[in-house]
């Protein structure tokens, strides 16, 4: 039994790869195992295969829980990289104390590896629209970072009819949003194209103005009569995916929200910073129609053989034990629809989040879909109750270039509110 943190080359490496006994881990931050070159690499990415499990969450109570939800296990051969040898041995040595016998590190990622074209990687395709707490801090202080070549920006914290989430700390220099101002609470939907031009103008918004949203989590509760107002983190990338409907070109999210620029111990401001309202959007909204699928055409998508209606929903408001919202009463499912689980309700995340609220290790994502015969090669429509899970899930295929991704906007709610609509309930029966 090896009770030692044993070092390994980067040509043993290279031949295991591809070796299904072995978990490869990179303990950077997630934005470096995105893509994102934070210490001059050659290259940027992570080694094909590799598992994101960052040193940062080490210190986390319950890190060995997050281990086995990666489903990393004992009897696999351990390999730890990263940038830092420190960081890698910390990391090590946690393993060795959890009862892992065969842990390796590998301390030439940045030099050896990344410098090595003919060594695999691999990256998030749309790293760069998912950025960090100092990414953000260096855009803000006036600097130039990686990936930014325009002149104008906008942080934008946003939120559902909760501006104390705003007034209570956010990013010096944001403006807040509501959700409202881009969705209409009759249905949830998106706004009309003429409503949408006019709140983006508002908050000083142009199709040439680089948006960083973020939103704050303040933990829902579906007792609450707007549970939605704690759900901030989800509302921002609803947010974002309207703007990018309507043809704001570049639009980012700062990963992790507002918990990465507190975990980061920057400054918080409590300055209700005022909107400049521009005079025109520059462009004809929507500039990008097709990332919106409304309910004729989400018939036509079921009854397609290339294409899902894909569920992102709790597996209670699935099988329609609950409909997950206290202004929805009709239960049950589209019928057809590939279930995408959500987490726990219609407030939460949990299965596309990290415990700091990062985006959740794309390849996890991407594998669970596929087996649920979700695949890139397939036209897509994300959908739940109102559209806030099925932008997040939306985003997350978006950001790994998947070509044909799309919202079905009026989710579960439009759906249900049609009695000629058809409606499934319980647990699906199996084909075959």
């Amino acid at each position: 039994m090896k009770e030692e943190i044993m070092e390994i080359s980067g040509s043993v490496l290279l031949h295991l790869v591809n070796d299904k006994t072995v978990t490869i881990i990179d303990i950077r931050s997630v934005e470096a195992y995105n893509g994102w070159k934070l210490q001059h690499e050659k290259r940027g990415g992570h080694i094909k295969n590799a598992r994101s499990l960052p040193v940062k969450w080490t210190n986390y109570i319950d890190w060995i829980e997050v281990v086995r939800f990666k489903n990393i296990l004992p009897e696999h051969k351990i390999i730890i990289y990263g940038y830092d040898k420190k960081d890698i041995d910390i990391v090590a040595r946690r393993f060795l104390k959890s009862g892992f016998t065969d842990v390796n590190a590998y301390y030439g990622f940045r030099d050896e590896w990344t410098a090595d074209p003919e060594k695999p990687m691999d990256r998030l395709e749309k790293y760069t629209q998912l950025v960090s707490a100092d990414w953000v801090k260096s855009l803000i202080n006036g600097e130039k970072p990686d990936h930014y070549d325009n002149k104008r920006f906008i942080i934008v914290h946003a939120h559902y009819r909760n501006r104390d989430a705003y007034l209570s700390g956010h990013i010096p220099g944001a403006i807040d949003m509501d959700t409202l101002a881009l969705e209409a609470p009759e249905t949830w939907n998106r706004r009309l194209p003429g409503e949408i031009k006019a709140a983006l103008e508002q908050h000083g918004i142009t199709a040439d103005t680089t948006v960083v949203l973020y939103g704050k989590f303040m933990f829902p509760d579906n007792a609450d009569e707007f549970p939605g107002s704690a759900a901030g983190d989800i509302g921002a990338i609803r947010n974002a995916f309207i703007m990018l409907y309507a043809g704001v070109k570049d639009v980012r999210i700062l990963n992790g929200g507002f918990q990465s620029w507190e975990d980061a111990g920057f400054e918080i401001s409590y300055t209700d910073v005022p909107k400049q309202e521009v005079s025109d959007f520059g462009a004809k909204i929507p500039e990008h129609p097709e990332l919106a699928v409304d309910t004729p055409q989400a018939k036509k998508m079921i009854a397609a053989p290339d294409a899902e209606i894909v569920c992102v929903r709790s597996y209670k408001e699935y099988i329609g034990e609950v409909s997950g919202y206290n202004y929805i009463e009709p239960r049950g499912r589209i019928p057809g629809a590939v279930f995408a689980d959500c987490g726990s309700d219609a407030y939460h995340m949990e299965n596309y989040r990290n415990n700091d609220h990062t985006t959740r290790e794309y390849h996890e994502i991407a594998a669970i879909w596929e087996s649920n015969g979700i695949t890139p090669d397939k036209y897509l429509a994300f959908y739940c109750g109102t559209g806030w899970r099925g932008s997040e899930a939306w985003f997350n295929a978006w950001l790994m270039g998947w070509p044909k991704v799309s919202v079905y906007d009026g989710g579960w709610f439009e759906w249900s509110s049609d009695p000629e609509n058809p409606v499934e309930t319980g647990v699906p029966a199996e084909v075959g």
